[in-house]
């Protein structure tokens, strides 16, 4: 069976105007070619530090960003091309639920006319039919049925997240895009939400690109784990395989930080040293050699590729080549 969603070198330049003209004098390198795939009814999580580029793969995918390039397949069908006419029908298909749940409701609108306006924008349901369906989302995201003539600011972070998933979830969509959709809200209310999702996706098949930093909440709600750096994916693996046996340095440093609930348990901590560097200007060879420990001359001047490690993990590691260096 095909993917649902293939990106194949995607890359998403900003430029720079400066002088008196406005002339472009560089650009940002926000995504640098970045490849993955997303079967029907998986997730996958797409993670790193702020600022790597996750959140604009996510944008690029749903258009909401123009790509500078690359391919984008949704079941099988270009999108990344397609002009705006073209494009609105597959709207449906795709969803995308936003990190604040504060700014991305409109504050002038009650949660019964937020939730209808995807089924009414693509003509899915009218009249005693609408208002069933609107029942039913509030079912599925644990709402009371009252709170559809209720405002945003009457309800807390969490129960506001709950009705962007409603809202993301009105159409019927193939694909959900969750752009850092928990990083607002309290420790004990993202629990409430991940465990929601995995719910949702079990009840309704649903497909999820889940970007985050927060690998302790991604390790209870992912398949597989795809890790940014910079603009360039620099791992791949199953959730099991990547939390047990990970690869890039990169990927152990992250996982090295992730807190443990146990003060006495042993810890191994990979710390870096240095600042993440600008993506106007970003480093020959790879990309993450000015902050690695394991550096040699080799990650200055080639850029790695991804290579097959374990089953259905990738790595862009040059240690990989060299595995007595790696031990």
């Amino acid at each position: 069976m095909s993917p649902l969603l293939e990106v194949t070198n995607l890359r998403k330049h900003f430029p720079l105007h400066g002088g008196v003209l406005g002339r472009t004098t560089g650009y940002v390198y926000a995504v640098d070619g970045v490849s993955f795939d997303i079967a029907r009814g998986e997730t996958l999580s797409l993670v790193g530090e702020s600022g790597c580029g996750k959140s604009t793969v996510g944008r690029a995918i749903l258009r909401l960003v123009a790509p500078t390039s690359g391919e984008v397949l949704l079941d099988g069908e270009r999108i990344d091309n397609l002009p705006n006419a073209q494009l609105r029908r597959l709207r449906q298909r795709m969803q995308v639920v936003f990190q604040d749940p504060f700014s991305s409701l409109s504050p002038r609108m009650k949660v019964r006319d937020i939730l209808a306006e995807p089924l009414r924008n693509f003509d899915l349901a009218r009249g005693a039919a609408l208002e069933a369906r609107l029942v039913a989302l509030l079912d599925k995201v644990r709402l009371p049925r009252d709170a559809l003539d209720r405002f945003p600011h009457e309800f807390s972070g969490g129960q506001r997240q709950r009705i962007c998933i409603a809202r993301a979830l009105a159409p019927e969509p193939d694909l959900i895009v969750c752009d850092e959709a928990v990083s607002a809200l309290d420790v004990s209310v993202k629990a409430q939400i991940v465990n929601l999702l995995a719910d949702l996706q079990d009840e309704l098949g649903l497909t999820l690109l889940f970007i985050s930093h927060d690998l302790a909440i991604v390790e209870h709600l992912t398949h597989r784990v795809a890790v940014m750096y910079l603009g360039k994916l620099v791992e791949i693996a199953d959730r099991r395989t990547l939390f047990t046996a990970p690869r890039h340095p990169y990927t152990r440093a992250l996982l090295s930080a992730v807190p443990v609930p146990d003060p006495t348990a042993p810890r191994n901590r990979m710390i870096l040293t240095g600042d993440v560097p600008s993506p106007i200007r970003p480093p020959s060879g790879c990309r993450f050699h000015t902050r690695c420990p394991f550096v040699f001359d080799r990650c200055r001047t080639e850029e790695p590729l991804l290579r097959p490690g374990a089953p259905g993990q990738l790595a862009a590691c040059h240690l990989e080549e060299m595995p007595a260096v790696a031990a």
